[in-house]
């Protein structure tokens, strides 16, 4: 019998794989896409924005921050011509009117100038020193009033303008919330960037002040060319073929940069008047120079348009000092002769002298054996004074600013016996070192029964001259003042329209009257100049110097800013004084 058979189970079909489920296209679903996508979007604009208005900024900013260094430099490539001071008096008022001119006249130089005006920007700062260059020649039919601001408006002005311009064109792409007060925000950028171009410009003048004649990009001129540069930088075109004769005169002709072979080319120009370039460098207090007259045989040391001192190159006797060119500076040596109750000897005394310029009393006051601290803010003059003065280097020396070390030493234990200020810079007295203050510190450094002598150079007719006596007399009431020589005729005043003269004022706090012995033939070293000037001579009353109504009293160290009109009319005088002593083509030439 036969066995049933199995019956066999159906084969399972294969599970198909399970899709992922798409969300169902809802109105909830639908929204929240939009919102996502609206989001990126929103992301990448407000970025792309943000990237775009920081450029503008960082434009606009490097713009400013070149005109505001060229500013400056523009003002220190005038300083040797004009001085620092008569240099500065219309700078301001060019520096404000270019600002002004430029923004409000962008979109008129941008629609009338025939190519983009940034563009023209490398082209103007190139062709700088080549301007400056022959405009310093006609210096002196310019005038030291005028020739400054002239010369600007010819040269860094118009970059200035310009670069302004070019700043507003680029700044009308910011976009800014208007706000309630739209006129505000229409003036911001201008405002704001006037403020800019003001910070940029001090802090960028005393970079360039602590780092001056550092090395040749540090220098005037190493400076207007790193400008001009970076300008090409900033704006570069075919338009900067154009630069090319103005590069190439500055490389071979300009004498004002300074390397070997402008040297030579600037002294083969002086030998036609029979003068002689030494050494030049810039430092903190300006162009120092050490020129040499063949002719009338004397050198001196130049700091931008004033001299420092001099001396003739013919001794009087062979062991003798050498003859200085200035007789007040001499003078000064008659701290030495002041009758005290207590004389001191040469050998046990100690001087303090504040400012150096070529040495001559230092010096002197070395070669009578009194121990001498020298104080003077610029390295370099000192440097000038050891190499090519002479200056004896058995002396204390201090490279410092007067003000501060004598406030120091004042705090001290440190006494002297006799104390020398001189002190002359930029045409005018340097205020700081005549206040009220200052002057009470080199009080206290004076040893009981001590002596100092103040040498004041300036216009005897302006007030500051009456301030600063009133404040020396105020500090040490017994003085002696005189002039290095005599008082001009009152014809000859009322035709100059000045008295600028040296003065000395002798002061103790040992006695009721300053009285010199008479010098002996050791104390005029050997020097024919010491005999003649070594005992003052020129006596001035104390009634030349009464204080006035509108003087204001006293100066005092917080009080200097009054001083400055009095400063640039002092300036303009001795910068004429100075046209007279040294030929007009030796100050261009420098």
């Amino acid at each position: 019998m036969s066995r049933p058979t199995k019956t066999s189970k159906p084969a399972k079909s294969p599970k198909s794989p399970s899709l992922p489920k798409e969300p169902l296209l809802t109105q909830e679903n639908f929204e929240k896409e939009l919102k996502s996508l609206a989001l990126k979007a929103k992301e990448e604009t407000w970025g792309k924005w943000a990237a775009e208005q920081a450029w503008i900024l960082a434009q606009s900013g490097t713009l400013l921050t070149l005109a505001a260094v060229y500013s400056n430099v523009s003002l220190l490539s005038l300083s040797p011509v004009y001085g620092g001071i008569p240099s500065s008096i219309l700078h301001t008022k060019g520096v404000v009117a270019a600002c002004f001119l430029g923004w409000s006249s962008n979109l008129f130089l941008k629609r009338q100038l025939p190519v983009k005006p940034q563009q023209l920007l490398p082209l103007i700062a190139a062709y700088i020193p080549m301007m400056q260059f022959f405009l310093f020649k006609i210096s002196g039919s310019l005038g030291g009033v005028y020739g400054p601001v002239i010369t600007e408006a010819l040269t860094s002005l118009p970059l200035l303008l310009l670069s302004v311009s070019c700043t507003a064109t680029i700044l009308d792409d910011l976009e800014m919330t208007p706000g309630r007060v739209q006129w505000l925000t229409d003036a911001m950028p201008g405002m704001l960037s006037f403020l800019f171009f003001k910070g940029a410009e001090h802090v960028s003048m005393n970079s360039i002040s602590r780092g001056i004649g550092a090395s040749f990009l540090q220098t005037r001129l190493g400076l207007q060319i790193l400008l001009a540069g970076l300008y090409s930088i900033f704006a570069p075109s075919k338009l900067l073929l154009y630069a090319i004769p103005a590069l190439l005169h500055t490389a071979l002709f300009n004498v004002h940069v300074q390397y070997p072979y402008t040297t030579s080319v600037l002294n083969s120009t002086l030998a036609k008047q029979n003068w002689t370039l030494i050494d030049r460098q810039e430092s903190l207090t300006g162009y120092i120079s050490i020129i040499e007259s063949a002719e009338q045989r004397f050198r001196v040391m130049r700091c931008d348009h004033s001299l420092l001192g001099g001396e003739w190159l013919i001794k009087s006797s062979r062991n003798g000092m050498p003859e200085p060119i200035y007789g007040v500076f001499v003078m000064l040596e008659a701290v030495r002769l002041v009758q005290v109750e207590t004389p001191v000897p040469d050998s046990q005394a100690k001087a303090f002298v504040v400012g150096l310029g070529i040495g001559t009393t230092p010096a002197a006051l070395m070669a009578h054996g009194i121990k001498t601290t020298i104080v003077e803010i610029d390295p370099v003059v000192h440097d000038f004074a050891t190499k090519y003065f002479n200056l004896p280097k058995n002396h204390k020396k201090v490279i410092a600013d007067a003000v501060s070390y004598a406030a120091e030493v004042a705090r001290s234990d440190e006494r002297y016996d006799y104390v020398v200020h001189d002190v002359f810079t930029g045409g005018a007295e340097p205020v700081d070192l005549f206040t009220y203050e200052f002057l009470q510190d080199l009080n206290s450094i004076l040893k009981p029964g001590g002596v100092i002598a103040i040498n004041y150079a300036g216009d005897l007719l302006l007030p500051s001259a009456r301030i600063i006596v009133q404040t020396i007399l105020a500090v040490f009431p017994t003085c002696r003042i005189y002039r290095e020589s005599a008082q001009p005729t009152p014809e000859q005043i009322a035709s100059d329209g000045r008295d600028f003269i040296n003065m000395v004022i002798f002061c103790t706090n040992a006695a009721s009257t300053v009285n010199f012995r008479a010098p002996v033939e050791k104390d005029f070293l050997g020097s024919r100049a010491r005999q003649a000037y070594l005992l003052p001579q020129h006596e001035v009353d104390y009634s030349a110097f009464e204080a006035q109504e509108g003087d204001g009293g006293l100066l005092r160290r917080n009080d200097t800013e009054r001083f400055r009109g009095w400063q640039e009319k002092s300036a303009g005088g001795h910068w004429a004084v100075m046209r007279t002593v040294i030929p007009e083509s030796i100050w261009e030439n420098w």
